[in-house]
C-alpha cells in the first residue's frame, strides 16, 4: 500500500494487490447417497483441480474541508479487478464398496472403474468500479452519509465440455445513505440504508443473460459508551437479496430469476475493559432469515444454516503486577442455535454449545500461549448440505504458540 498525503487535509491512497491459488485434491472419498435402509453409504473417489490468478487496484483521494460551518470528508476512489480461474472436477478413479454407516469396514478394495467428468471450465471477471462519498458534519452532534458507486462487469466462460463461450456483461449504481445523531455525547443514534448488486452466471432458457443479484438493506442502532472503557451496540436490520435464481417450472434443466430471500433480526454487541487487566468481548443474534419468493420451495420457509440464535463470549484476565505480571487467563463460549438443514425444510440440525479456554503470558517481547479448542469434547455440526452431507466441528483441540515481537 502506498500513502502520499499531499497537505493537512489531502492524501491519496494506492493500495494493489496480486494473489495466484492453486489446488489440487486426488484419491478423495466422495458420498453419493445413502439406500433405502438408511445406512448403507455409496461412494466413489474423486479428482480435482483449480487455478485462479486474481489481481485488484484500489486507488482512492481523501480531502477534509468546510462550505461555512458545515465540515466535509470526501472520499473518491476507483476499484479494478481481475479474476481468472480454472476447474476441473471428475469422478475418475474407482467405485468404491458400501459402506455401513453405523458399523463401517474401511479399506476396501474397489469394486469398479468411473470416468465421469463434471465439470470443466475457465472463467474471466473483470470489473470496474468508481465510487464517492461524503460524510458531512452538520453539527456536533449530527453527522450525514451521502455515497454512491457504479460498477461495470465483463465476464466469459469457456466450457470445455460442450465446446462452447459464454459472455455476459453489465452495470450497476448503488447509493448508500447513512446518519448519525448523538443527543448527549455517550450516545449515538443511528441509521443508514444502502444497496448491492453482485454478477448471476449463466442464461435462461430462452438465451436471455441473468440481471445481478440484488440486495437492499435499511439498519438502525444505537452504540452506547457505558465508560471510558466499556461500549454496546444495538442494532435492528432488514436486507432483501433478489433477481435470485430459482428453477423454470417449465424446464428443469434451467433457472430463472424469481427467487428473493429476506433476512432480519436484532444484534446486540458489547465490548471493551470491565476492570483493569478484564477485557469483555460479547455478542447475541436474533436471526429470521426466510424464502419469500420462490418457484421450488414454500414462501415462508427458513434459510438453510441460518440460526435463529447465536450468542458468543470472549473474556480475559491479565494480572497486571507482581511477579506473574503478564499471566493471563482466558474463558470463550459459543453458541449456534438449532437450524434448518435444507430448503424444504425437512430435518433440522441440532444446536450447540462450545467452551473454549486459554493461558497466556506475555512480558515486553515474548508471548507464550496455550490454547484449548472444545474444553468439553462436544460433538457438533458447523455447516450441513444435505442429510449426507454435513460438516463436523473440531473435536478436543490443543495448540502452543511462542513468540517474539522485534
Amino acid at each position: 500500500m502506498i500513502r502520499q498525503q499531499f497537505s493537512e487535509n489531502w492524501s491519496l491512497r494506492n493500495d494493489f494487490r496480486v494473489a495466484f491459488e492453486r489446488g489440487s485434491d486426488n484419491d478423495q472419498s466422495f458420498f453419493v447417497g445413502l439406500d433405502e435402509d438408511g445406512r448403507t453409504a455409496n461412494r466413489v473417489t474423486y479428482s480435482s483441480e483449480s487455478a485462479a490468478n486474481i489481481y485488484n487496484l484500489t486507488a482512492d483521494v481523501l480531502g477534509r474541508f468546510s462550505t461555512g460551518s458545515v465540515q466535509h470528508q470526501l472520499l473518491f476512489g476507483m476499484n479494478w479487478s481481475l479474476l481468472d480461474n480454472f476447474n476441473n472436477f471428475g469422478i475418475d478413479l474407482a467405485e468404491l464398496a458400501p459402506l455401513d454407516i453405523y458399523d463401517p469396514v474401511y479399506r476396501q478394495p474397489p469394486i469398479g472403474r468411473i470416468d465421469t467428468v463434471f465439470e470443466d471450465n475457465s472463467r474471466q471477471t473483470n470489473s470496474f468500479g468508481i465510487y464517492l462519498q461524503d460524510q458531512i458534519a452538520i453539527a456536533d452532534n449530527l453527522k450525514l452519509l451521502l455515497g454512491g458507486r457504479f460498477d461495470l462487469f465483463e465476464q466469459r466462460i469457456d466450457d470445455f465440455l460442450s465446446d462452447t463461450e459464454d459472455t455476459q456483461s453489465g452495470n450497476a449504481f448503488t447509493p448508500r445513505v447513512g446518519i448519525v445523531y448523538q443527543p448527549i455525547p455517550a450516545i449515538s443514534l443511528y441509521a443508514s440504508y444502502s444497496q448491492s448488486f453482485n454478477p448471476t452466471e449463466g442464461r435462461s432458457a430462452t438465451g436471455e443473460v441473468f440481471e445481478p443479484e440484488r440486495g437492499t438493506q435499511y439498519e438502525i442502532g444505537v452504540k452506547a459508551d457505558l465508560n471510558d472503557q466499556l461500549a454496546a451496540t444495538l442494532a435492528l436490520y432488514n436486507l432483501t437479496r433478489s433477481n435470485l435464481l430459482t428453477v423454470d417450472p417449465d424446464d428443469s434443466r434451467f433457472s430463472i430469476q424469481t427467487g428473493e430471500q429476506r433476512s432480519q433480526g436484532i444484534e446486540l454487541d458489547l465490548s471493551g475493559e470491565i476492570l483493569p487487566g478484564w477485557n469483555l468481548i460479547a455478542g447475541y443474534a436474533y436471526t429470521d432469515a426466510r424464502i419469500t419468493e420462490d418457484n421450488t420451495f414454500e414462501s415462508g420457509n427458513r434459510l438453510a444454516n441460518a440460526p435463529e440464535h447465536l450468542f458468543n463470549l470472549w473474556t480475559t484476565y491479565e494480572i497486571q503486577s507482581g511477579d506473574l505480571r503478564g499471566l493471563g487467563f482466558g474463558l470463550g463460549l459459543f453458541y449456534v442455535g438449532e437450524r434448518t438443514g435444507d430448503l424444504d425444510n425437512s430435518f433440522e440440525v441440532p444446536g450447540y454449545l462450545r467452551t473454549d479456554v486459554a493461558l497466556f503470558y506475555r512480558r515486553d517481547r515474548l508471548r507464550v500461549a496455550l490454547n484449548i479448542r472444545n474444553l468439553f469434547d462436544e460433538n457438533y455440526f458447523v455447516s450441513v448440505s444435505g442429510r449426507d452431507s454435513v460438516l463436523r466441528g473440531d473435536p478436543f483441540t490443543i495448540s502452543g504458540t511462542v513468540s517474539w515481537e522485534f
